[in-house]
């Protein structure tokens, strides 16, 4: 008896998606035992092997279930599925609420913008005052060396000013406008005497290794940053929502033609 047009295509979908999951699998496993990774990378790690393990799990169970005419594999797999489809509708909208308010503010005179914690969503404002986060979100930058790129540059003060930085170089890698700091070159900033009410001043050092990273602004930048790629991630995730509900329909229907064929039912056409 010839599969029916549902089950092939589960079955060919689910074997590339196999065949996905094991170097994701592997990356994470990979990012967890590098031994000079950084605690950052250590950090990913786990949610890239879960995401490996979930791909290879559910998969197999697709590809098992649609081309072996296996219900209950089927089964399983619809219902992962339908979990993945509620998980990822859920985190769209939840990505949208949080970043619908915040941006990046103009200053006279500065090709770059300021950041102020303020001006974002409490959730996450909460989730980089909370001591813990911080601290491990502020080794990531720390290792990741996001300012070296500024401390490189043999910019003139004007250079400086008229530059184009990310939020993260704007946040962490400079002290804030108001501060009116002397610009020395790369990181180095000549602390004068501020009548600014902005604590952030207090906080910025010239050392290489702290530079503004426990400031406010830092934290600013970071969620101006995490602003930025969960829309761009929101916008993925629309699109691979259509995806998977598609596939999930096509799965409803070869989960049909099993029981159908398990039952001794309808044995010709296709679905």
């Amino acid at each position: 008896m010839a599969f029916r047009l549902s089950n092939n295509l589960i079955g060919i979908l689910n074997a590339v998606t196999f065949l996905l999951s094991v170097p994701v699998l592997g990356a994470g496993i990979w990012l967890g035992t590098r031994a000079d990774g950084t605690e950052c990378e250590r950090y990913f790690s786990a949610p890239v092997i879960a995401l490996g393990v979930f791909l290879l799990v559910v998969s197999l169970a697709g590809l098992v279930g649609a081309c072996c005419r296996v219900n209950c594999l089927l089964w399983f797999y619809l219902v992962a599925m339908f979990v993945l489809i509620v998980v990822v509708l859920c985190f769209t909208v939840f990505a949208f609420v949080v970043t619908n308010k915040g941006a990046g503010e103009a200053v006279s005179g500065r090709g770059y913008k300021e950041y102020r914690l303020g001006d974002y969503s409490n959730w996450l404002q909460k989730r980089v005052e909370n001591s813990k986060n911080w601290n491990k979100i502020r080794s990531c930058l720390q290792d990741s060396k996001v300012c070296k790129h500024l401390q490189e540059k043999k910019w003139t003060q004007d250079q400086f000013f008229q530059a184009d930085l990310s939020p993260l170089e704007s946040g962490c890698c400079k002290p804030p406008t108001s501060c009116n700091f002397t610009y020395v070159g790369g990181t180095e900033w000549t602390n004068v005497t501020s009548s600014s009410s902005d604590p952030d001043c207090n906080t910025w050092s010239n050392d290489g290794a702290q530079l503004c990273y426990n400031c406010q602004s830092c934290k600013a930048g970071v969620v101006a940053t995490l602003k930025r790629d969960w829309k761009r991630v929101a916008v993925v995730c629309i699109v691979f929502l259509v995806f998977i509900v598609i596939v999930y329909s096509v799965g409803c229907c070869a989960f049909r033609n099993n029981r159908r064929d398990n039952h001794g039912g309808w044995k010709g056409g296709y679905a």
